[in-house]
């Protein structure tokens, strides 16, 4: 049957004390209601609306990735059955079911949603239910001696032998097409004078209308986000998800518990990631790559067989098969290493071309740097391309060698087979297998060290 997901997400999240929308906060990289929005658009809903409040502008841009999401403000904070109401003209015409969902609840299940519109049935209300062994703080489930439910108390409102209840109600409902008539019976007649979704338990059961509860045997879909602590223990839970899922499709992770990635990231059979690695983006692992320990990837794009040794910090940028850098080598965007080239520790690249056998053993900048096939940078390079207002590309011909502490002030041209010496500074051409030396001559000044030493005694 086709249905309608209602998303509320108009919540001040004034208990995370952030200028940061609540519905806004990041977990493994996506903002929480993401979560929701995405398990709405699985579950095959025909219309998907949020309810924002706090920050509209921030989340219809968040979620802008999405297509065919529906917006709608809740000017005050006047309780959830309140937020439900300023869907009913997004929905004008649909004559399907209504699910509602928490927009900070991003552990509800897709089968969650799809099981509320197969209990619900034609007409009549259902809501997820949940046993906890310490119900303290939730809103316990009524029923009758058939086993309907009947009712749902607050904690508070609670007697002593209603509080032995273990059943609780989860916060996601399904509504048959009737559901904005009886929102106008809702009452705000308890202490927050607020209007809540509970309360049309009792509107549909004066209508004769059946109640069906759905149990749930997940109790993380019943975990919101109020707080940092709960930001952070649902992200634990997303994270040890997706490094199981890896796991069982042939990823080594040595101290997975250490290892941090997005869902955005994809690895295949026999990678191999080290303690500390983090894994952000799009990137994407090639079969039998080794990432080292607390190497932080953003974007990469990693073909198989790819060695990555600890403390690469890459962002943006392309590795062939059979290369590898590290350790302490740093991408930024940009760079593309060839088959079997070799960047060393403490070299940092951006914008640059590495070809085939090329290597950078140490301590090197290459900035805006086409490198040739086979050659080989010395400790210490430093390619000069910017000059204040403008960057300017250098090229580095096939089989090429820089001497230790060369400067190549871009633009320049080395020729293939070209050296350049040692210490030099170079901004000309350099042609074919020619030798480039551009520093000063050595002089040394024979007993001028003792001459001096005598003159200060």
């Amino acid at each position: 049957m086709k249905h309608a997901v209602v998303i509320l997400a108009a919540g001040l999240g004034t208990r995370m004390k952030s200028k940061l929308p609540k519905m806004l906060h990041p977990l493994l990289g996506k903002p929480m209601v993401a979560y929701v929005v995405e398990t709405a658009l699985r579950s095959g809903a025909e219309k998907v609306v949020v309810v924002v409040g706090h920050g509209l502008e921030q989340v219809r841009e968040a979620l802008g990735g999405y297509k065919g999401l529906e917006f709608v403000v809740q000017e005050q904070q006047l309780g959830t059955a309140h937020a439900l109401k300023q869907a009913r003209k997004a929905l004008r015409g649909f004559k399907g079911p209504v699910v509602v969902v928490q927009g900070d609840t991003p552990l509800t299940s897709v089968e969650t949603l799809t099981g509320l519109v197969e209990a619900l049935g034609k007409e009549g209300m259902a809501l997820l239910t949940m046993r906890l062994e310490n119900p303290t703080g939730y809103g316990r489930i009524l029923r009758d001696k058939r086993g309907e439910i009947i009712a749902n108390i607050e904690h508070k409102d609670a007697t002593p032998e209603q509080r032995e209840i273990k059943e609780i109600n989860a916060g996601v409902y399904c509504f048959d097409s009737h559901v904005w008539e009886a929102l106008e019976h809702v009452s705000n007649d308890n202490a927050a004078g607020e209007y809540y979704l509970p309360d049309l338990i009792r509107v549909y059961r004066e209508r004769g209308k059946r109640v069906v509860g759905l149990l749930s045997d997940d109790p993380s879909e019943l975990l919101g986000i109020n707080t940092r602590a709960q930001l952070a223990e649902v992200e634990h839970i997303l994270l040890q998800r997706l490094r199981e899922h890896w796991m069982n499709q042939g990823v080594r992770m040595i101290q997975p518990q250490t290892i941090y990635l997005e869902p955005t990231v994809e690895l295949a059979p026999d990678v191999t990631l080290w303690p500390g690695v983090i894994l952000r983006g799009n990137t994407r692992i090639g079969e039998g790559c080794e990432i080292g320990a607390y190497c932080v990837l953003s974007d990469m794009v990693l073909e198989p067989h790819v060695t990555l040794r600890p403390h690469v910090v890459a962002e943006k940028s392309h590795m062939k098969s059979g290369s590898d850098a590290g350790p302490f080598a740093r991408f930024r965007p940009g760079v593309l290493i060839e088959e079997e080239a070799h960047v060393g520790n403490f070299v940092e690249m951006k914008n640059t071309h590495m070809r085939r056998g090329a290597k950078a053993g140490h301590v090197s900048y290459l900035g805006d740097t086409d490198i040739g096939e086979g050659a080989n940078i010395g400790a210490g390079t430093v390619v000069a391309n910017y000059d204040g207002q403008r960057k300017h590309k250098t090229v580095i011909g096939k089989g090429a060698f820089t001497g230790s502490n060369s400067t190549l002030v871009a633009p320049l041209e080395v020729g293939d087979g070209a050296y350049i010496a040692a210490g030099s500074t170079v901004n000309k051409n350099i042609p074919q297998d020619a030798l480039a030396i551009a520093r000063a001559r050595q002089e040394n000044k024979e007993g001028y060290v003792k001459r001096l030493r005598s003159r200060g005694s």
